[in-house]
């Protein structure tokens, strides 16, 4: 901020962020920071007092609390030079260094957090200051600046709390609260005023599962805090959220699926292990609600046709000495019985409960998009079975996995007359939502504006019809997160999605981007690695690699996101969105040359991408995390706008 009184202000000679990682920047947008983090602690401690003078006494008891007094005193000094040398010509004129004192000038000085605590009349760039605590990666340094910074932490906590409260009172509409109300909640999470301003919101904007999703937020927070959620805040849903799943459309055939029991290839040496391993499979594929999956049990075998199902999955075991094999395999008994998917389970037999916990899950994982894809293509390949609204969805879904732009345009068309055919279709109204959200991602929407509305009603729509349909549900989130902007609301969807199907990699995935979204890097990549386990051949796995480059980007693993960056371009090469953070990636590692390479072909893909139009449309929430985006961008050679 500057104290000028004269003229117009002088530009700021130094800019500090210190909300998230803190961040200094000089004259001409170059990075000033120190390299060690005493010094930095040292620049934000005198950036907060500034133009106030600070002890050198107070800032060796707050640094060096564990030194012996001249310890200290040396190694303040030392942190005064690094300081010095980080600013450059700047110094001079920035930092005031007499015996006893330090002090910031601040009329060539902006700090974010400055800018905050001076206005008493907030606006929404006020507010998307707190996108991350006070300082963020100085924890841990000392005893004594711990404590100082909790208490700083707080001071500010404090006056945001005030100014969201206050933009929140002065708001003028239901959609100005819903957005302010949601500031508050980041600002301090247990506001009961801030929940029912956004539940209230949610209802006089006609969004009655917004509401509802933001009820189980609010109850999933003050329970965790302790705190017993009003009485008020529940009547204004008139009762607790509860959603009454709807049956299948008529017109719904899902496709059939026979589990045979366990067969064992040495005779007598295997019997008797894992005897309810066709169970724990049925139970787990059953949870894909377009899959109708019958467990067949030995005495039956005989009895039962081949004709009376479309796939079967048999397992066999094999014993030898403490050590067990167990192959499952997945038979097309349209196509001749081939074997359209196979795995090997090699164990020891100590812990044969997990392990059959362990097939039934990675075997209904990845028996899923095989099975999605084998019958979209059947179903392509013969129109006239293209009779209902289930072929139809079913006939555009490897278009949309494929991602090519004839196909793809032919499966919004094959998704607008499921939904013609059978309005009550839950899952064609989700993909048709996916489908709208990568039509957006990939730049290809006419009206981007239109595009992400129409997603959104879809996505409403499908939740309304079948909330019990995880995959509409996760696929619903994703919308709610990337095109919405809400990714608390998204995980609180994810999370249900993956409390029905457990062996959903995709609803892993995408609550794990969600969370990254959110700047919870750690839980996002614990989430998103979960999906590739489960899945490691996954047809999406491009997809699935792009949003773990994005979690590594962001915690500054800059190698690993490379990796994975380049594995996902090489796995589909037509998916944009991993160009952006590859080559954000790049850009921060200074490598030039790959990173012209990929620039321009993501510039094929996207014509006019640039600097702006990524933060536009990122939906990160955390300051830091986009400018560290951003910043490598700019690096990488992407065109500001």
């Amino acid at each position: 901020m500057s104290n000028a009184e004269d003229g117009p202000a002088a530009s700021p000679l130094l800019r500090l962020s210190l909300f998230g990682q803190m961040r200094a920047e000089g004259p001409a947008g170059q990075s000033v920071l120190p390299r060690s983090r005493k010094t930095r602690a040292l620049l934000a401690v005198l950036a907060l007092a500034a133009p106030k003078p600070v002890l050198r006494a107070r800032l060796t008891r707050l640094l060096w609390s564990r030194r012996a007094i001249e310890q200290g005193r040396g190694s303040l000094r030392q942190s005064v030079y690094e300081l010095q040398h980080a600013l450059g010509a700047q110094a001079a004129i920035l930092l005031r260094a007499t015996r006893d004192h330090l002090a910031l000038g601040d009329d060539r000085l902006w700090v974010d957090a400055h800018t905050l605590l001076a206005t008493d009349t907030p606006d929404a760039a006020d507010l998307e200051i707190f996108q991350a605590p006070l300082l963020d990666d100085l924890d841990g340094l000392d005893p004594a600046f711990d404590i100082w910074l909790a208490e700083e932490r707080q001071r500010v906590l404090r006056h945001g709390t005030v100014l969201a409260e206050t933009a929140l009172a002065a708001a003028r509409d239901a959609n100005g609260r819903r957005a302010t109300a949601e500031w508050l909640l980041r600002i301090e999470r247990t506001h009961e005023a801030g929940w029912h301003a956004l539940i209230r919101a949610h209802l006089e904007l006609g969004d009655r599962t917004g509401a509802r999703l933001a009820y189980d937020r609010c109850l999933s927070t003050l329970t965790g805090a302790g705190l017993e959620p009003p009485r008020e805040i529940a009547l204004l849903l008139q009762c607790s959220p509860t959603a009454v799943p709807v049956g299948l459309p008529v017109s719904h055939h899902p496709v059939r699926l026979a589990v045979l029991p366990l067969r064992s290839l040495d005779g007598k040496a295997s019997a008797g292990l894992m005897p309810g391993l066709a169970e724990e499979l049925t139970a787990a594929i059953s949870r894909f609600r377009w899959i109708s999956c019958i467990s067949i049990a030995p005495q039956d075998l005989k009895g039962w046709q081949r004709s009376d199902a479309d796939y079967m999955l048999d397992a066999t075991v094999q014993r030898c000495g403490i050590r067990i094999r167990i192959i499952v395999r997945l038979l097309d008994l349209n196509a001749g019985s081939n074997v359209v998917w196979a795995r090997s389970y090699d164990s020891g037999i100590t812990n044969l409960l997990e392990l059959q916990n362990t097939i039934a899950a990675e075997t209904a994982a990845q028996i899923d998009p095989q099975m999605l894809l084998r019958e979209g293509d059947r179903r392509a390949a013969s129109p006239a079975m293209a009779r209902t609204s289930f072929d139809l969805t079913l006939r555009s879904i490897p278009a949309i996995y494929r991602l090519e732009p004839s196909g793809f345009r032919a499966a919004g068309e094959l998704l607008a007359s499921a939904i013609e055919l059978e309005p009550a279709n839950a899952a064609a109204h989700a993909w048709w939502a996916y489908w709208y959200l990568l039509l957006v991602g990939q730049a290809w929407a006419p009206d981007p504006l239109a595009a992400t509305l129409r997603a959104g009603q879809l996505a409403e729509r499908a939740v309304t019809l079948d909330p019990g349909d995880a995959r509409a549900l996760t696929l619903v989130g994703h919308v709610r997160a990337f095109l919405h902007r809400q990714p608390e609301e998204a995980c609180v969807l994810h999370e249900r999605a993956i409390s029905l199907n457990p062996g959903l990699p995709l609803a892993w995935c995408l609550c794990g981007l969600a969370h990254c979204y959110l700047g919870l890097h750690d839980v996002a990549v614990e989430q998103i690695c979960r999906a590739q386990s489960l899945a490691p051949h996954d047809p999406h796995a491009f997809f699935f690699d792009m949003a773990l480059m994005m979690p590594y980007f962001l915690r500054g693993e800059f190698e690993s996101a490379v990796v994975v960056g380049r594995r996902a371009v090489e796995l589909n090469p037509g998916f944009s969105s991993t160009y952006k953070g590859y080559l954000a990636t790049l850009g921060q590692l200074r490598r030039s040359q790959e990173a012209a390479r990929v620039l321009a072909r993501l510039l094929q893909l996207e014509p006019g991408f640039c600097v702006k139009s990524a933060l536009e449309r990122s939906p990160m929430v955390r300051l830091a995390d986009q400018n560290l985006y951003a910043e490598g961008l700019r690096r990488a050679g992407l065109p500001e706008g």
